[in-house]
């Protein structure tokens, strides 16, 4: 704000009356006056509607700039920028344009370090959060992890001793299911249904050649048994009744941690997008133009901050509605992990489960090997051994000890502290405005009337804009196209989206395959986990399914963010993820 004075006694004939302009608070500088032509100490009255409204008497020297060198060089910035005095702040293209210590190239430099400021700030925050996310990951990962370890050794120590040389020549069987179950938790490609399926026709090789080592089985006639697997039914319903049960603890335990990866990599990323050249002016207009007014300790008036925050984090405050949804779906999987059919049930019994069937075939065996000598004709004779059901009737009946025990109630204390860390996680994105301004903005009594409105110590007055980028149109201090969303944010709501999706069907059992990607992995933040960690999910479509082409939604309109970016290789990145999502919601 800027007031006119008239030279009210002039002694100089030449101009009786000059029209001056003077900061706020009065003072005159040397090339203001020379400029005036004036010689004589004079009294000056403001000019206003209604006339003369206040006399100042005499005029000051230019204010110091000694304040603001000070802060300058702490922020590490060369002193050789600052000017001694004040001076006219016609040059400003942020702060307002009155007298200022600072020049072009400091406001320039300290809008720079505000943005860059205000990104470390959203990167730290979002620090916290992928380290609340990792030790969520690590904990169930590393659980899951001692589950199926403990299972191995459990079916080792009561196989090898009841079983012999029918486990000790075919350990490789059990070896491998459990090698692909681990690799299945651990997000590589692996489809749980065919592994299941595998290792029960490979067990029936086994154990049926062992059975009848009197005759000579080749491979045309191993693949003659294999394909009787479903008609046989040499192990009763053992099969059907464990891929049921291992499918649904493993699909939702799976889901739950590729749940925890993707979050963490959703925040990583998000953190990482570089904040708009319209909230960097805004933010130096905040934070660094009081003190180039002399105003150091001036802080913004609070709905000053939450415009200014509300602007610059629009697209990420977009994130919120996926992201609550993500939150609210891995409460609910989390909430299936105890109980009778819970993921440490099911596999610390697999052995007893895979014993059973082995019995059931030992026991039936004759009827086995008639309904296969009937379908696949009578083997070559060979020499007499040794059969697999002479060497389970030598160590008796397989009895495989209970290594479920009783609760330690460890799984439902971590479920208990996931759900409260999800819930306490789902209003991050919405809440980062007033989180950034609680340290930064006026409180007291009476700093509503006393703090920085963005021009002047005064009370703040336009009304405090909503949420997301559609509430941003009229905001007053963030200047912001709502048609150029930022593409990197909108993938990552696609992403939220898409795991969701998988999330609801891993309630019902349903799975959807993913394969490891190492995209953005080596990325300038700091990931959700150490090296230790998988590479994060991207779901795929089935490759059992036929490809399938889907028109685009009338209202689905494509837009571009303002960040420079390959904006054909981001179209080309959304456009395969909307028809995924089709996809899947089919």
């Amino acid at each position: 704000m800027q007031r006119i004075f008239r030279c009210k006694k002039c002694k100089s004939k030449k101009k009786p009356e000059k029209v001056l302009t003077l900061m706020e608070n009065g003072i005159w500088t040397p090339a203001e006056w020379l400029k005036s032509k004036a010689s004589c100490l004079l009294r000056a009255e403001e000019v206003g509607e209604g006339g003369c409204v206040g006399v100042l008497g005499g005029i000051g020297k230019a204010r110091s700039c000694s304040d603001i060198r000070h802060f300058y060089s702490g922020k590490g910035f060369h002193l050789d920028d600052v000017p001694q005095s004040e001076i006219s702040g016609e040059h400003l293209r942020i702060c307002p344009q009155g007298y200022t210590c600072c020049t072009s190239d400091m406001e320039e430099k300290l809008a720079t370090l505000s943005r860059r400021e205000m990104e470390g700030l959203l990167k730290e925050a979002g620090r916290a959060l992928q380290t609340s996310l990792s030790g969520q990951y690590k904990a169930f990962d590393g659980y899951l992890q001692e589950l199926l370890n403990r299972s191995e050794v459990a079916l080792q120590e009561t196989f090898a001793p009841s079983m012999g040389l029918l486990y000790s020549q075919n350990a490789p069987v059990f070896s491998d299911l459990y090698m692909e179950l681990r690799r299945y938790c651990r997000t590589s490609n692996v489809n749980l249904e065919e592994a299941l399926n595998d290792f029960w026709a490979r067990l029936l090789e086994k154990l049926f050649n062992q059975a009848n080592q009197q005759y000579i089985i080749d491979e045309d006639y191993q693949e003659c048994v294999s394909k009787q697997m479903e008609t046989l039914r040499p192990f009763g319903d053992a099969p059907r009744e464990l891929k049921l049960k291992v499918t649904r603890a493993l699909v939702a335990a799976r889901s739950f941690i590729q749940g925890l990866l993707v979050s963490g990599d959703v925040v990583r990323k998000v953190s990482q997008v570089q904040l708009s050249l319209e909230c960097m002016r805004a933010m130096m207009r905040m934070t660094y133009c009081p003190h180039c007014r002399g105003m150091a300790s001036a802080r913004p008036c609070a709905n000053y901050c939450s415009n200014v925050m509300k602007g610059c984090l629009a697209n990420q405050a977009d994130l919120n509605t996926e992201w609550r949804h993500l939150a609210d779906t891995m409460v609910q999987v989390a909430g299936r992990f105890d109980g009778p059919t819970g993921v440490d049930v099911v596999i610390l019994s697999l052995p007893n489960r895979i014993a059973e069937a082995i019995s059931t075939m030992m026991e039936n065996i004759e009827a086995v090997n008639s309904k296969v000598f009937q379908a696949c004709g009578s083997p070559r004779g060979g020499v007499t051994s040794t059969t697999a059901q002479e060497e389970v009737s030598k160590g008796g009946k397989i009895i495989v000890e209970d290594r479920v025990g009783p609760s330690t109630g460890k799984l439902e204390q971590m479920v208990l502290d996931a759900s409260r860390r999800l819930k306490d996680m789902q209003p991050y994105w919405v809440s980062l405005p007033s989180v950034l301004c609680s340290d930064r903005m006026a409180t007291g009594a009476g700093a509503e009337d006393r703090c920085w409105n963005g021009m002047n110590r005064a009370r703040y007055l336009p009304e405090v804009m909503g949420d997301g980028l559609a509430s941003q149109i009229n905001n007053p201090e963030v200047e912001i196209d709502i048609t150029k969303p930022d593409m990197t944010i909108r993938q990552q709501i696609m992403q939220l989206k898409i795991m969701t999706h998988r999330l609801k069907n891993a309630l019902n059992g349903n799975d959807v395959d993913f394969v490891d990607t190492s995209d953005d992995a080596s990325g300038s933040g700091s990931g959700i986990c150490a090296d230790d960690c998988p590479p994060s999910p991207r779901l795929i479509v089935p490759i059992t399914q036929p490809p399938m082409v889907y028109a685009r939604p009338e209202n689905e309109r494509v837009v571009k963010g303002s960040a420079s970016q390959n904006l054909p290789c981001v179209l080309s990145s959304l456009l395969s993820l909307a028809a995924l999502l089709l996809l899947l919601w089919r």
